[in-house]
Order: C-alpha cells, then structure tokens, then sequence
C-alpha cells in the first residue's frame, strides 16, 4: 500500500533540509521564504533489519524494502487559506498525503531569516492548525456538517475528535484536520524548554526533537567517517520514519525466498486473506491458507526446512490477524 507524508511549516524552519536529507534529492535550500513553489516528492526507503538477515538466510536474490512518499511544501504563512504567500495551492497538495508533519522550530541562529518576531514553537503550531481549520471551513460551507464545524470553530483538529461513522462520511472530502498529526521539533534537545516540551506531553502531541541541519550533515558522510566519528547507523530520520508508521497503525509483513526478500505494508488487525490481496489481488480472492512463522524464529532456527522439520510453521485460515513481523506464504486456488 502506498504511503505519503506531507511536511509543512512556516518559511524557513527546515522543511527542505529534512526533505533533502530524507530522499537525498537536491533541491533549492535557499535562506528566503517561499523557495518551494511546487511540491517535492520523494520516496524514502524504510529501514529493516529483518530484510536484510531473511534475505542473507534464504540467499534471496534482491531485496525490497517498504517505503514512505514524502511531500515537500513549500512555506505557509498566516492567511494562507485566502491564498497569502500562495496558500491555497500548497494547502491543496496536503490533501494527497496520508499524514501531516509539522516542522516547528526551536534552533537559534540568526543567520537564518525567521518571518515570526521570535522563537516560539507552540505559536508555529497554532497558525498551522489555524490555516487548515479554516480551509476546512470553508470546505464545510458547501457540505455542512454541524459537529464538525462546531470543533473546528474552537480551533481543533477533527482528527481524534469525531466518531468512526462520521468520520467515514467526511473522508471523502479530504479534510485537513481528519488526517493525523505529527511534530517535528527541529533544533537539539538543550534548545526545547520546559513549557514546549509540557505542553507536548500534557497534550499526548506524538514528537520528536532533531537537528535537521546536524543529521543532513551526518549524511553527506561516508561510512568510515561515521565510523571514526562513533556515529551509530540508525539515525533520528529512521526513528522519524518508524514514527509514521506507528502513527498510522502500519505494521509490516515478510516474504522470503531465493528469488527476493520483501517487506509489505498492512493495517494493525488485517487478516491473513487481505495480506494475500496485498501482494496480488487473486491472492485474496482465492485465498486457502497461509503458513506463518516470525521472522526471529526463523533465523534462530537457521531456515525454512527445519522450522518445517521442527513444526514452527504454522498453517493459518481467513481468520487469522497478521502480526508485525510475520513472514508468510499464502496458498491459494487458481
């Protein structure tokens, strides 16, 4: 299943330095507002270990990770939804992505020009939400719905806040409020004072804290220099990215043999039968059985034929729920 990010946040705050360390895409990293007129999507492999040792098991001849499309769009400003600094048109593209991430800066240096008067991460948040609260709005004026208009009127997100039967009628229209929410907060942790970091967790806002510029940095190195450095091979973005996929209720399940090793996206609690319908839609349609064993297991008992031999595969209906980490074989009718 594809996936898709958008990374918003005022002028400057380092969209597209995450976007550019993200997907290793060189773009226009300019120090003036509204560098990016059009969006920037890239696609960013999502790293798994589990790839790569199934893949070193059955000797597969390539890999396939998961991966994530992010959206880079371009600065917002206050008024953005009546088209301030070409609002409307980047408030738009944030209805392609399947989440929103919110870039808001806590770093400090006055070489970057910030269009706000000073550091304020929870004000950042707010006219983001502001902006896409009123786009909203004005969506809901041309298919009214009281609840809705009601939350957002108060300044929250729909998202969380309304039920799965209404929530199922408003999806169609794309609002922006209904698509979770993650926070980025780009500077080091001794920049994050208490009141932001509070607010954050008083309000359950999931977050994390990067330095955008130290990690973009830490890419453009090869691996003996992050060697010699002690740099650790999984850096904040591969825990940014993790991040999604929690927040999205994504789990992943495996596929392995000599031909390839690949990872697959599903929804947390999909049956065995719609994990077929991922990897072919006749797979789901005809589906017989599966037979299942963790990825972990396998590789402790050393391949597919002793854990046949020792009865660690297990053979699975319609019914079963596919877990995080499982690696599978469907069997299905012709």
């Amino acid at each position: 299943m594809s996936l898709s990010i958008g990374i918003v946040g005022l002028p400057n705050v380092g969209k597209s330095t995450l976007f550019q360390s993200l997907t290793k895409k060189q773009i226009d990293r300019a120090n003036y507002p509204f560098c990016t007129i059009d969006p920037n999507v890239g696609v960013v492999t999502v790293p798994d270990e589990r790839v790569d040792q199934l893949a070193k098991l059955t000797k597969s001849a390539k890999k396939i990770y998961t991966t994530i499309e992010f959206i880079d769009i371009a600065g917002l400003v206050k008024g953005a939804h009546q088209g301030e600094g070409l609002g409307n048109k980047f408030l738009a593209n944030i209805r392609e992505a399947d989440a929103i991430l919110y870039i808001l800066r806590i770093f400090k240096n006055d070489k970057i020009v910030n269009t706000q008067d000073e550091i304020n991460p929870l004000e950042e948040k707010e006219i983001l939400d502001a902006e896409m609260a009123l786009k909203d709005l004005a969506t809901l004026e041309k298919i009214p719905n009281k609840k809705a208009i009601q939350i957002l009127e108060k300044g929250e997100m729909l998202y969380g806040r309304i039920d799965k039967k209404e929530e199922e009628i408003l999806k169609q229209y794309q609002l922006l409020t209904l698509k979770p929410r993650f926070f980025l907060l780009n500077g080091s942790e001794n920049e994050l004072t208490e009141e932001v970091r509070n607010d954050f967790e008083n309000n359950n806002f999931p977050y994390l804290v990067i330095d955008i510029l130290n990690e973009f940095e830490i890419g453009e190195l090869d691996e003996e220099e992050k060697k010699d450095l002690g740099i650790k091979d999984e850096s904040k973005l591969d825990l940014l990215i993790k991040k999604a996929y929690q927040l999205l209720d994504l789990i992943t399940f495996l596929t392995t043999g000599a031909d390839e090793t690949r990872a697959w996206t599903i929804k947390k609690g999909s049956f065995a039968p719609q994990a077929g319908g991922v990897i072919h839609s006749d797979f789901e349609d005809n589906f017989i059985k599966a037979d299942v064993i963790n990825w972990q297991d396998l590789i402790n008992i050393g391949g597919v034929a002793q854990a046949r031999e020792k009865g660690l595969i297990r053979t699975e209906g319609k019914n079963y729920i596919i877990q995080d980490g499982d690696v599978i074989e469907i069997k299905h009718g012709a």
